[in-house]
Formats: C-alpha cells, sequence, structure tokens
C-alpha cells in the first residue's frame, strides 16, 4: 500500500486542489493507498476544510512544531510499506507521484523529487544551491536538491527514525547513510498560488545545524569515541609543541618562559584534550548503556538469506 503524507500549515486555499489531485494520481497506480494530512497547529481553517475531503486521515497537533515533527508524526501513522511526502503549497505536482513510486519500483530505497525547473525568486534558488552543494560536501551524497519535499521512501528503512528540527530537509542523506540505496529523479515546479511561504532564514540557520549533527551521526553515532578521543589527542599534541616551542625559546635566549603565552597555551591545550578523552569514554559508555536496554542495535538489518 502507498502511504502519502502531507502537512498543512495554514494553506487552507491549498489542501481541496491538492487533495483531489493526490487522489487522481493515485488512482491511476491500480494499488491500494492512503492520504495521511497533518495539520501542524494552523491558526486559519485548513482543519475545517480538511474534515470535508474523503478519503483522508487526519492528524492534528496542538501546536506548530514545524514540518519534520508533521512528517513524524504521518509516517508513524501511516499503514503503507511505501511512504510519499509532499508539500501542501501545490507547488508540487502530485501528478509526479506515479514517476517516483516506478523509480522506487527498480530496486531503490529512497527516491527523492529534484526541481529542475523552481519557480521561486533569484534569492531563494541561489541559497538553495549552495545549500545543496554543501550537504553533497558533508553527507557524501551528490543530490541535485536534497531538500525537495516530494520524495517516495520504503517504509523498512524509516524504522526507528525519529525527525526533529529541520530533519527533514535531509531524509535522503540520513536514509543513504543508514545503508538505503538512493536515487532522484526531475519533478516539476509550480508558483505557489496561493499562502505564505514559510521559508525564512532562521529556518535555513536551523538546517545547517542539524546537518552538522547529522553528519555526526552518520560518522560517530556507533563510535563516539573516535571523534572525541581523535580531537583529544591533537589538542594534547598542541600542547607537547607549544610547551617544547616555550623551552627552546628559553634555551635561545630569546624570551623567558614569562615572557610569552606559550606555557599557558601548553598547559590549556593539554587539559582540553584529556578532557575531551574522557567525554569519549563517557559517550562510549552511555552508547552502550543506550542499546543494551532497549534492545536494539546502530545498524538495520535489510534481508536474511538462509541458502540450505
Amino acid at each position: 500500500m502507498i502511504s502519502v503524507i502531507f502537512p498543512a500549515y495554514n494553506e487552507e486555499k491549498n489542501i481541496e486542489e491538492l487533495h483531489l489531485r493526490i487522489r487522481q494520481s493515485l488512482e491511476g497506480l491500480s494499488e491500494d493507498f492512503e492520504i495521511i494530512a497533518v495539520d501542524d497547529g494552523s491558526t486559519d481553517e485548513t482543519l475545517a476544510a480538511l474534515k470535508k475531503l474523503y478519503p483522508l486521515t487526519i492528524i492534528s497537533l496542538a501546536k506548530n512544531k514545524g514540518q519534520s515533527a508533521a512528517l513524524d508524526a504521518g509516517i508513524k501513522k501511516a499503514g503503507g510499506d511505501v511512504i510519499v511526502t509532499i508539500d501542501a503549497d501545490l507547488q508540487n505536482n502530485p501528478e509526479d507521484i506515479p514517476l517516483l513510486i516506478q523509480k522506487l519500483r527498480e530496486g531503490y530505497d529512497v527516491v527523492s523529487g529534484w526541481r529542475a525547473n523552481r519557480h521561486d525568486g533569484f534569492t531563494r534558488k541561489m541559497i538553495s544551491r549552495m545549500a545543496n552543494n554543501l550537504t553533497s560536501a558533508i553527507t557524501g551524497l551528490p543530490l541535485h536538491d536534497s531538500a525537495a519535499p516530494l520524495k517516495a521512501i520504503r517504509k523498512e528503512v524509516l524504522a526507528g527514525l525519529h525527525l526533529y528540527g529541520e530533519m527533514h530537509s535531509f531524509l535522503p542523506a540520513i536514509l543513504y547513510a543508514r545503508g538505503a540505496r538512493v536515487a532522484e529523479v526531475p519533478v516539476s515546479h509550480a508558483y505557489r498560488k496561493s499562502g505564505v511561504s514559510k521559508y525564512h532564514l532562521t529556518k535555513l540557520m536551523k538546517s545547517f545545524a542539524d546537518l552538522l549533527v547529522i553528519k555526526f551521526m552518520s560518522d560517530y553515532l556507533a563510535r563516539p569515541f573516535l571523534f572525541f578521543g581523535g580531537w583529544g589527542l591533537v589538542s594534547i599534541f598542541l600542547g607537547i609543541v607549544s610547551a617544547a616551542s616555550s623551552v627552546v625559546l628559553k634555551l635561545l635566549g630569546l624570551f623567558h618562559l614569562s615572557q610569552t603565552p606559550l606555557p599557558t597555551l601548553a598547559a590549556l591545550f593539554v587539559v582540553v584534550g584529556v578532557l575531551l578523552i574522557m567525554m569519549g569514554f563517557l559517550a562510549e559508555i552511555i552508547l552502550r548503556i543506550y542499546y543494551e536496554n532497549k534492545g536494539s542495535t546502530p545498524y538495520i538489518i535489510k534481508i536474511v538469506i538462509e541458502n540450505k
């Protein structure tokens, strides 16, 4: 079954057309489907408009918590083996959903839409291009449009995943780090007909912070000591270099130990290095306690084959 999820925040003028076009697109696939709308604490008549639509499962959040939280609620409610996400602003074309499903059936776990011809302002497109280049460089996943809202995902690769902050923008990269096969297909993009864009500079800054968190989690979640211990050793090494430099300057008669900040820097680097190493040990202990108590693992088993 296919589960289509769209979060909606103050989109009362768009959702009726969106629902109709999603339903018509899915009816042409000859597969069971469900449509899930997540009202993200709208202050207009979005919820009232949703209640008039059928078939539709409505999840109403008590307060606006952002797109990641809304998608997280929808994914947990979804009963399909394929999850499709789409924005409610009608800039994404619901008629492109079959393209993503077709690509997914070729053996991919995630198919992300690429808004090759975006109908947004020049500034937003330039910021988006820079953000995509940065995301590709940091995550190692070369996508043209990592934050595209139109995606098709096998639900099995979402097991145990919780979305928060602005992590929905990096969902393909997160799943790629977990071992998912990711593909990208060009999709159409339209001008916003009504409503107000929820994109702003603060959201961009939050997204960048979440990108750094994702990078850390993908590379060091299983072994945090590699991160903390590595930087700890670098700091101790710098401390040793600083101390040796101060001694050399003293022996050469150039500077007395009290005339240079190098001894202070040496002590600071060594102390910081020791603290980082201890933090690495604590992180390793906490991680093991977490997984052992929860009975889970930092990896996902995709398939088990027993040839007898």
